[in-house]
């Protein structure tokens, strides 16, 4: 055989295995917008997705482009899109174009969020990824004064009225705190767990009576709360000082006093109320577009990031935390650990009732917050009548949900146009 015709079967041969290779391993582009700082984004590619035995081409995204790009393929009918990583919200808009999940296996997978994942319909249309939230933190020296029979995970907000008022009568000052400052997240706590554990509702029932027993619950609550709370934001600064014993945070804005004295300090969840233990998951799904090129290696993938293993490289390179049942290791942060554990309890709970974050609002997402801080100061600080204040709000809130024509987001039933206000 000629050097020419020897060097072309070997060229036609490796050609030949290379494009079969190829076709069993195809490269699969993860679309996401979560993950972008780079440093974020270098440890999903080293880290997280090390373990994969595809290839991956991981690329992090703004919100805008993002979602340009997935419907710009969505239109066209194809696309090189295999996997898709993003908030709820964003998810929700895509939904007619993402493909069915109900195959892939989701043994262990947080029963609750594969539930927001089907985006009201009778198909998996993302599975949830990872997960953020607020929490509960207290000093173990506010556990003696617990009501009797009081599980710390398992707290009613009745037990922690009755908790809060035991620790300032029997210590002489209130020791429950809340992030009422400027810059704290006291909206959230409204929208995500109070309401949602009162009134099954974020929008819809925001005047109901059930809302108004919720307000007339907080305000005993705030009795017995640190009257320095309208200056906190970080209540991780008055655990350590130890200026209150019991606070409702972000699990970031505790961190620090988990981190510094791990002895001192426990987390718990949130408590629940006659509706359900309402609270604010930020939930991450990810998805699989219905132009996906390679639909098996996209599942493939996807089933890779919701092992165990793979979610806790998630949480240590995002510090997101996982949406499975799994036990963390035990070099992790304090704050991870404690957090983590707390979370789970709480989005794995029987009575778990979710309040997402608001979708559809665009630049109105502040005016809407306002809503709720307005109703705080005036019903709580300013001791004005519950009903009074209700009916004023409602009517801004539902001017703002006309104006931005915003469909209901869990809690609330479905809607078509924008959330109603009764």
């Amino acid at each position: 055989m000629s050097f020419k015709r020897k060097s072309l079967v070997v060229a036609l041969t490796t050609g030949m295995s290379l494009l079969a290779s190829g076709a069993a391993s195809a490269e699969v582009l993860f679309w996401s917008t979560q993950a972008k700082p780079v440093e974020e984004a270098q440890a999903v590619r080293e880290k997280v997705l090390a373990g994969f035995s595809g290839e991956v081409d991981f690329q992090p995204s703004d919100n805008g482009p993002w979602l340009t790009r997935v419907e710009a393929e969505a239109q066209a009918g194809e696309g090189k899109i295999g996997l898709l990583g993003s908030l709820h919200g964003n998810l929700i808009s895509l939904s007619d174009n993402l493909s069915d999940l109900s195959d892939v296996n989701v043994d262990g997978v947080n029963s609750t969020f594969l539930e927001l994942g089907k985006l009201g319909t009778d198909e998996q249309k993302y599975i949830p990824w990872m997960q953020a939230t607020y929490i509960m933190a207290a000093n173990k020296k506010a556990l003696p004064f617990l009501p009797e029979g009081a599980d710390i995970n398992a707290l009613s907000y009745d037990q922690l009225i009755e908790w809060s008022k035991n620790m300032a009568e029997e210590t002489g000052s209130p020791k429950f705190g809340f992030p009422a400052g400027p810059k704290g997240l006291k909206h959230r706590f409204f929208q995500g767990y109070m309401y949602p554990s009162y009134t099954n509702s974020m929008v819809t029932k925001f005047r109901s009576a059930e809302a108004e027993t919720a307000w007339n619950k907080f305000k005993e609550l705030w009795s017995y709360t640190n009257p320095g709370s309208t200056n906190f934001s970080f209540m991780q600064e008055q655990l350590l000082t130890e200026e209150v014993w019991v606070v409702f945070d972000h699990t970031a804005r505790v961190a620090d006093a988990f981190n510094s004295r791990p002895d001192d300090f426990i987390a718990f969840p949130a408590p629940a109320g006659p509706t359900g233990r309402g609270f604010m998951p930020v939930v991450v799904g990810i998805a699989v577009p219905g132009t996906s090129p390679d639909m098996a290696a996209s599942k493939e993938l996807l089933s890779y990031l919701l092992q165990p293993s793979t979610q806790i490289e998630t949480l240590k390179a995002t510090n997101f935390f996982p949406v499975v049942d799994v036990e963390l290791p035990a070099d992790m942060p304090a704050a991870v650990q404690k957090s983590g554990a707390a979370i789970a309890a709480m989005s794995g709970s029987a009575d778990a009732n979710p309040g997402l974050l608001p979708v559809g609002l665009g630049d109105l997402g502040g005016k809407f917050n306002a809503v709720y801080v307005d109703a705080f100061e005036r019903i709580v600080l300013a001791g004005q009548d519950v009903r009074t204040v209700l009916d004023d709000q409602a009517d801004s809130l539902r001017k703002i949900m006309e104006e931005a024509g915003a469909p209901c987001w869990a809690p609330d039933a479905a809607s078509d146009g924008a959330c109603p206000v009764d």
